[in-house]
């Protein structure tokens, strides 16, 4: 079994090479409303962490990826 650090550094070297990065961002409630009026969240959902986050992975991938 691997140590905690040890996990958290291939789950890094894994996102490296998948070309993706890991970031902590804070979003505003108005801009969580927004992804409910767009659709990309249920308005029950806008407390629940990964809910948002999921929300928010749709809008960028519509939104930059048309």
């Amino acid at each position: 079994m691997s140590s905690k650090a040890a996990e958290r550094m291939r789950r890094h070297r894994e996102r490296q090479r998948d070309g993706l990065r890991c970031l902590t961002i804070e979003l505003r409630a108005a801009e969580i409303a927004e992804l409910v009026t767009r659709g990309f969240l249920r308005p029950e959902m806008q407390n629940e962490q990964a809910a948002v986050r999921d929300a928010l992975y749709a809008f960028l991938d519509r939104t930059l990826n048309p």
